[in-house]
Order: C-alpha cells, then sequence, then structure tokens
C-alpha cells in the first residue's frame, strides 16, 4: 500500500488547470490536510475532476471557496508548489481561526458557537499537550524499566517538562478564553490566577481555608466568560482618560470576589460532578458505556458536537490526573481504519484502493480525516461498519479501565500516553477495533463506485 506517486510540483500543475488557471485564483492557503483557495469564479472549478486526481483524497467548494484535501505533509508541497506557479503568497493557517471563519458563514446557533469558541480556546494548547505529554510517558517508561531513574537528574528534568503544561494550564486557558469572550487576554489570565494562585489557601471562608485551583478549567472558564463581560460594561461607562487605569481596577476587584464566592464553588461543584459522573458512567456501565461512547463518537466528530468535550477532556486530567473518556473515544478513529481496510479487499476502484494506501499510516497515527472524507463517508455503510469497530474497542478499554495522562493525539501514537500497566490492554483495544471495524464493513456491503 503507497501512497501517491506523483510529485507536489505535477500535481499542483494539475490542480491549477481545473481551478481555471491562475488568474482564477484569488488567495492560496493551507491548513493540516487541505489546500485551501479563494477563486473569482467558483463555476470555472471542475469538481468532479478534482476529485479523479491522483493523490487528492476529497473535494468542497462553497461561496467561492475551495478545499482540497491532501493529508499532512503532503498539503505542505503541494500548496508551496502552487504558490509558486501562480505567483501568490501561500499562507499556512491557523485551524482555529479557519473555524471561527467558517461558522460566520454558516446559520450558527448560539449553542455551534459556544463550541467553536470553547474550540478555539483549546486547540492552540494541543502542541503543549502533546509535546509535554510524551514527555512524560517517555519517562514513566524508563521509570518503569529503571526506578532509580526518577531520582536522576535527567529524570527530575523530564518530570519537570512533562507536567509544565499543567502547571500552567489555568493561566493558558484563562488567556485564550479572555480572547475568545472579547476580554483583554492578560486580564484573563489574572483572573485565572486570582483562583488558582497557592495564597488563596491562608483565606479561610465560613472557618475552612479556600482550596486553591478548586473547579480546574470549568471554573476558569466561568470566570474568565464574567471577567470579560463585565470589562466591556464597564468600559462603556468610564471615562476614555481614565479607561486605561479605572476599567482593569475595578474589572479585577468586582470580578476577584464574584469569583471566590459565588463563580470558583459552582465551578468547583460542576467538575466533581463531571469527574464522579464520568467515572461512575464508566466503571458503573464498564463495557455497555464504553460500546455506546465509542461507537457514537464518529457521529459527534461530523456534527462538531464532540468540541464539548474537550474542556472535559482537560479538565479530568487537571482534577484526577487520569482521562478514562479519550481511549475510549480514540477506538472510533480505530474502527474506521478497520472498516477503510475492508474496503480496500472488496473494492474494484484502483483510485479508491490509491485514496485509502494514502490515508491508512496516518489513519493509524491517529489523523482520520483523509479516511472519513475520502473512503468511509461518501461510501455510507463503511461509515457504520467504523462505528461499530469503535464501539467493540472502545467496550474493551472501559471494561479494563484504561485511562490516559494527557491528550492532543490518538489512535496508535495514544499508547505512550497511556497509564502504566495498561498500555497492553489500550493496544488490544485497537486491534479489537480494527478487527471489527473489518468484519462489520465487509458484511454490510458497500456500492462499489465506477472507475
Amino acid at each position: 500500500m503507497a501512497s501517491s506517486n506523483v510529485s507536489p510540483r505535477v500535481l499542483a500543475e494539475e490542480i491549477l488547470k481545473l481551478v481555471g488557471g491562475k488568474e482564477n485564483i484569488v488567495t492560496i492557503a493551507y491548513c493540516m490536510t487541505r489546500l485551501r483557495a479563494t477563486v473569482a469564479d467558483l463555476s470555472a472549478v471542475k469538481g468532479d475532476e478534482l476529485k479523479k486526481l491522483d493523490g487528492v483524497l476529497g473535494y468542497v467548494g462553497q461561496d467561492n471557496q475551495i478545499q482540497i484535501v491532501l493529508g499532512p505533509g503532503r498539503v505542505t508541497k503541494v500548496a508551496n508548489e502552487l504558490s509558486q506557479i501562480a505567483g501568490i503568497t501561500v499562507g499556512e493557517l491557523d485551524e482555529a481561526k479557519v473555524r471561527k471563519e467558517e461558522i460566520k458563514a454558516k446559520n450558527a446557533t448560539p449553542f455551534k458557537n459556544l463550541l467553536k469558541k470553547i474550540s478555539n480556546i483549546f486547540i492552540p494548547l494541543i502542541p503543549a499537550f502533546i509535546a509535554c505529554g510524551l514527555v512524560q510517558g517517555i519517562n514513566n517508561l524508563i521509570i518503569k524499566l529503571s526506578p532509580d531513574f526518577g531520582t536522576t537528574l535527567v529524570g527530575g528534568i523530564l518530570t519537570v517538562i512533562g507536567a509544565a503544561v499543567f502547571s500552567g494550564l489555568n493561566l493558558f486557558v484563562g488567556v485564550n478564553a479572555a480572547r475568545e469572550f472579547g476580554g483583554s487576554p492578560m486580564l484573563g489570565g489574572t483572573m485565572a490566577a486570582v483562583i488558582t494562585g497557592a495564597s488563596l489557601a491562608n483565606v479561610q471562608l465560613a472557618g475552612k481555608p479556600l482550596v486553591p485551583g478548586r473547579g480546574g478549567i470549568i471554573a476558569v472558564l466561568l470566570v474568565v466568560a464574567f471577567s470579560s463581560w463585565l470589562e466591556k460594561r464597564v468600559r462603556k461607562i468610564v471615562p476614555d482618560i481614565l479607561d486605561l487605569f479605572l476599567t482593569p481596577l475595578l474589572t479585577v476587584l468586582i470580578a476577584g470576589f464574584a469569583a471566590i464566592f459565588v463563580l470558583q464553588p459552582i465551578g468547583g461543584f460542576i467538575s466533581d460532578a463531571i469527574g464522579k459522573g464520568v467515572s461512575v458512567a464508566i466503571k458503573g456501565g464498564g463495557a455497555f458505556t464504553g460500546f455506546i461512547l465509542g461507537g457514537t463518537f464518529l457521529p459527534l466528530v461530523m456534527t462538531g458536537l464532540h468540541q464539548g468535550l474537550t474542556p472535559i477532556h482537560a479538565d479530568l486530567l487537571k482534577t484526577t490526573g487520569q482521562n478514562l473518556l479519550l481511549p475510549i473515544l480514540a477506538m472510533a478513529g480505530a474502527g474506521q481504519v478497520g472498516a477503510s481496510i475492508a474496503v480496500y479487499f472488496k473494492t474494484k476502484n484502483s483510485r479508491l484502493k490509491k485514496t485509502i494506501a494514502s490515508g491508512l499510516p496516518v489513519g493509524i497515527l491517529g489523523i482520520g480525516e483523509p479516511l472519513i472524507y475520502g473512503v468511509t463517508l461518501p461510501l455510507g455503510k463503511p461509515f457504520l461498519g467504523a462505528c461499530i469497530g469503535g464501539a467493540f474497542g472502545g467496550a474493551f478499554n472501559a471494561a479494563m479501565g484504561v485511562a490516559s495522562i494527557s491528550m492532543g493525539i490518538s489512535g496508535l501514537p495514544l499508547a505512550i500516553l497511556i497509564t502504566p500497566g495498561t498500555v497492553g490492554y489500550y493496544l488490544l483495544g485497537i486491534l479489537i477495533s480494527y478487527i471489527a471495524g473489518f468484519i462489520a464493513t465487509y458484511l454490510l456491503g458497500f456500492e462499489d463506485p465506477e472507475e
């Protein structure tokens, strides 16, 4: 199974012809897997022919915006080649900003906008989660093989680096949340520090010391949402000459007291409820709960509702040190890999085989977009087969109590972030999802597209 043999230069030239030539291109950009361009005339773009190009995994065109799915790594090379040929500067897009702009062009509901805001808060943190999580996972593996390593200089430094993102997580979320809610980013970080600072333990309320960081990420989101709202209201009534001094002062004072007396306790209650709810649901429901969660995650991804789970993942890690939810949901991607392999063996369409061969390696590594949009979703029944595969893998991981120590990656690489002692169970869960997705798709069948 090899990826497309077409060079980035040749593919860029073919794409340029089918989008109406360089005269029809206004802007060129790319994100993780997609080449994105604005065109002067969408009707000049030959979408059906673009889909048939060797190396193209999918195409979407709407409102003079076109998106060509090429896959990670390859999209950067093709975009740069296209930029040189067309003589237009290419830009790398912030995925969070792209999603924010796309939602403006659609009839977005307040709930969808909220999900997008949550996504925009956490997407910039993913590289930090990945880096620190991998360091922590590697360090744990070495300590398991050599227990004395944790007491060495290198082991101690690796421990500090691995925990860094979680040490500053509340502040990072506070800054990003304020930016999304329309407040000053540094005031958002300040409000997060107010409810996180160690000195909070020196303050007593009703005879009991306050708990720094209580409520975790949930409390931070509540506090910063309120402080950002308050800041905008205060700025409207404060004279311009006093705005620089008086607005932040009033915001911090009022929001600070509201945070400690009202918002942090509410956040703590919600956070505790989420933590206990997830633990009880997974441990109490076991395989049944895992089956439902693993089987329904792909449809959640398609609707965008999975974005609402991001703060839950982060809060579980911040408050409990592990995440029982992520390894279950990760099985959905594994089920899709199994389903795609079944399609590969059943289809007689050579182009579909090439699409699967290109998408499988990155799918195994946890990037499922090429397989979703290029294989399982367009064929229909294989998408259902993928869901079934995810359900069986999720059931197994839930029954075994598999948990992760970080977030940001999925698929096979997530194994390095699994709690020590359960890595073997996680890998077995992936294998179960592969097999179940393969069998379900093979039995369900699909309408093989014409060559």
